[in-house]
């Protein structure tokens, strides 16, 4: 055998899909990531196709993924800790606040959410509907363009409610779509430093607050985007 047959036998072949989608989880795993169902549905859903497509290779790391409309898709340990702290129930009804790629909607889905997620830009919302297509789980998912801050009171009520960002407060008309016993998850600035919290509504109608880590989310802003 000659220098370079040899050197031609030992050079490593590129890792399989089932072998990376394993070292994505594994890497979760590492950071504290435990849910079963959470672990469960990242391993359904490919986080590369709700990427940008210049971005794919940065997929399975675990970092924010740069967006159209200046957004971002958030670092996959971070919508993991969300998506426990949620703590999703089959068959539960959700309202996601903010659907950016769409790749968070196909994992409540794949939780066994019905998903009713609301997007701000149309540039976004009209990309994820592509991409949710095409995920396995659109039957379970309803995608519109709305302001997720400001819920339309004919959405109904929701057992979960999950926030994709930081608000200062979490708005009264958002908090009224949460059903009673009903569970919501976002962020909010506390005294300069944006961190996780919990609303459960209780019987009585009133709400508990639990705040939580500090987090990486991007702030949200009220409206419907004019131009994009």
């Amino acid at each position: 055998m000659t220098q370079g047959e040899g050197d031609a036998m030992t050079e490593e072949r590129p890792a399989s899909e089932g072998e990376r989608t394993v070292a994505f989880l594994l890497s979760l795993r590492a950071q504290g990531v435990r849910d079963l169902s959470v672990l469960r549905a990242m391993e359904k859903v490919a986080r590369e196709r709700f990427a940008p497509a210049r971005f794919a290779d940065l997929a399975r790391q675990d970092v924010s993924v740069p967006l159209p409309c200046g957004q971002t898709m958030t670092a996959p340990h971070t919508v993991a800790a969300l998506l426990t702290a949620l703590d999703l129930q089959a068959g539960a009804r959700v309202l996601e606040v903010g659907t950016g790629s769409g790749y968070v909607t196909a994992l409540l889905a794949a939780m066994g959410g019905a998903v009713v997620s609301l997007e701000r830009y149309r540039t976004l919302a009209l990309a994820a509907q592509e991409r949710v297509a095409g995920s396995g789980f659109a039957g379970a998912i309803e995608l519109r363009h709305a302001d997720g801050l400001q819920p339309d009171r004919t959405l109904g009520r929701f057992d979960r409610i999950l926030v994709n960002g930081v608000t200062p407060v979490i708005p009264e008309m958002l908090l009224a779509r949460l059903a009673p016993g009903g569970r919501l998850v976002g962020a909010m600035r506390v005294e300069g430093a944006a961190r996780r919290v919990v609303v459960t509504r209780l019987a009585d109608g009133s709400f508990d607050h639990a705040p939580g880590p500090a987090v990486r989310l991007p702030p949200l802003v009220p409206g419907l985007a004019r131009a994009l």
